[in-house]
């Protein structure tokens, strides 16, 4: 058996010298954003939440551009008159596009999306179906929804639209939730805090004081915004059913995990049970996350839920959930049996190894290597900038984290490169940004500058890009369910979004990973208006666009 000794030598040793899958090419994109947090000795709550990042090709160039939030200014300590001051340019949201060369320009002040502030999240869609995708951005005291004009400018519709929500929102996401070709809009709130309700954590000595635990503040409901086709939206929190529980929601997702036609909702909530919200085709959601089986974790304890996603992790036909934690609680991932239920299944998929000793935000289920399973990223970094201060074992920036997925079980990637270099993590946001045919990533951070991460191994595989364009349908065909075919491999199945991870919005494409395979032998697109297509025998190595009969 010595062979076979050296045989696993020679591969740990190959392993450890593989070169990491993704580059650091901020630099080199020309993007020099960074997060401004707006620190101080109060340690207000809000300074180690952000921040989101979202990517949107706003021009329709074919080409993803960047869009950053940004915090504020604080003073220390916050009068009780004054509100975080976003002014300085240093503290604006930014805008970069891209100028389909590798490289990016700032374009936030011609945009009008500087901000006007201390900002979140970010998420997208095309709410009024013109075909210019428009931009949510979450902050603390009211939010913005920003009206793509299609000639590189928006403008700030909030008040006609009425969609400002109030106290402090986090993720929020576009999705149809009622299947009649309207975006609707979820916005997750994150609890009830003001800087003069903050209160004193942490040890009494010079240094030792902390951001406080979410215990120390009051729950809150989320809103859901019903799109009424006229730019404007209407509040249906209370007859949806959505604000008959409070939470402490950081991280949402959605897709339809019953296979009922009709979208749901899960909902990370810090430190308390998570939501799922079944849809019950009336306009009305009940939560069912106790009985689905994804409330709380193996021991029946909740965690510190912050970025979510929905994802066909095992390709079997069912959108599973993954949920990034705080660090000793291990990620959690939901397995989907079919019935309405769900199995934790951290241990089995090696996810809990993997995960123990970090503290997770941003995430995606994404087939990095186009191997036609989908792997894990986690954006990554401890709440608290004293953890080292009072543990010995726990830091506060951390590098991110990829999992590759072997046909449902889970191990490492790489700690080297990007993977080994410390981020205080928050948002991430997904999509081909080279148009090279595999998916890159963008990581933001919390009062630290942004990474672009290039994707370097994924089109070694083949791979069939998808862009789906609504009729009946919301035109981005957002919530559509789509399932292909290859020979000899498991069929894949996607559900179309630029919601999930945290804070953040993703590429709405479908970026199909297809391994050896040079032909899809079918695409199944189930539209949301109910309508099926089919393809047959398409090509790998391309974009198709598919776009939904009128009939």
């Amino acid at each position: 058996m010595k062979w076979l000794a050296a045989v696993v030598i020679v591969s740990l040793i190959l392993t450890a010298q593989a070169p990491a899958p993704f580059t650091d090419v901020t630099g080199a994109a020309r993007i020099a954003f960074v997060h401004e947090n707006s620190p101080t000795t109060n340690k207000y709550l809000i300074e180690t939440m952000g921040g989101g990042v979202a990517l949107v090709d706003f021009d329709n160039d074919g080409w993803l551009d960047v869009f950053f939030t940004n915090g504020a200014k604080l003073e220390d300590p916050m009068p009780a008159d004054a509100s975080p001051a976003k002014s300085d340019p240093r503290f604006w949201n930014r805008l970069y596009r891209n100028n389909r060369n590798g490289t990016f320009s700032d374009v936030t002040e011609k945009a009008h999306v500087a901000g006007t502030a201390y900002s979140m999240g970010a998420a997208v869609g095309d709410y009024d179906n013109d075909g210019f995708d428009d931009l949510y951005v979450t902050q603390y005291g009211g939010n913005v929804l920003y009206h793509n004009n299609g000639d590189g400018t928006f403008t700030d519709v909030t008040t006609r639209a009425g969609v400002a929500a109030d106290g402090w929102s986090s993720s929020a996401g576009f999705f149809d939730f009622d299947n009649d070709g309207r975006l609707d809009l979820f916005v997750c709130r994150y609890l009830r805090w003001t800087f003069q309700g903050n209160v004193y954590c942490g040890e009494h000595r010079p240094g030792y004081r902390e951001y406080c635990h979410p215990s120390s503040f009051p729950a809150v409901t989320n809103v859901l915004y019903r799109n009424n086709g006229d730019g404007t939206f209407t509040d249906v929190s209370a007859n949806s059913g959505i604000d008959r529980v409070a939470g402490k929601a950081l991280g949402v997702a959605f897709a339809d995990y019953d296979a009922d036609g009709w979208i749901d909702i899960f909902v990370a909530n810090d430190s308390i049970p998570g939501f799922l919200f079944h849809n019950n085709h009336d306009g009305t959601f009940t939560e069912t996350a106790l009985t689905a089986g994804v409330a709380v974790n193996v021991d029946g304890k909740p965690f510190a839920g912050m970025g979510a996603d929905f994802g066909d992790y095992d390709n079997d036909g069912k959108p599973d959930i993954f949920v990034t934690t705080l660090s000793n609680e291990t990620y959690a991932i939901y397995r989907n049996n079919g019935n309405g239920t769900f199995t934790y299944a951290t241990g089995e998929t090696n996810v809990g190894q993997e995960t123990r000793l970090f503290s997770g935000w941003g995430t995606r289920f994404v087939d990095y290597d186009n191997d036609g399973w989908k792997d894990l990223f986690a954006a990554q970094g401890h709440v608290l900038d004293t953890i080292e201060l009072t543990s010995d074992h726990l830091k506060y920036r951390q590098p991110p984290l990829l999992l590759h997925n072997r046909q449902g079980r889970f191990s490492a990637v790489a700690r080297d490169g990007v993977f080994a270099y410390p981020w205080a993590g928050r948002g991430a946001a997904f999509g081909d940004i080279d148009n090279d045919g595999d998916v890159d990533i963008v990581l933001g951070t919390c009062g630290q500058r942004s990474a672009m991460l290039r994707n370097d191994v994924g089109n070694r595989h083949h791979w069939l890009a998808l862009q789906l364009i609504g009729t009946r349908s919301n035109r981005d065909g957002i919530g559509a369910r789509v399932r292909t075919t290859t020979d000899g491999a498991p069929p894949q199945f996607f559900t179309v979004t630029t919601a999930g991870s945290y804070q953040s919005a993703s590429d709405k494409r479908l970026l199909v990973g297809l391994g050896d395979a040079t032909v899809v032998r079918s695409i199944e697109v189930r539209w949301p208006s109910g309508t099926v297509q089919q393809l047959r025998d398409v090509k790998a190595n391309q974009t198709v666009t598919v776009k939904e009969p009128q009939k």
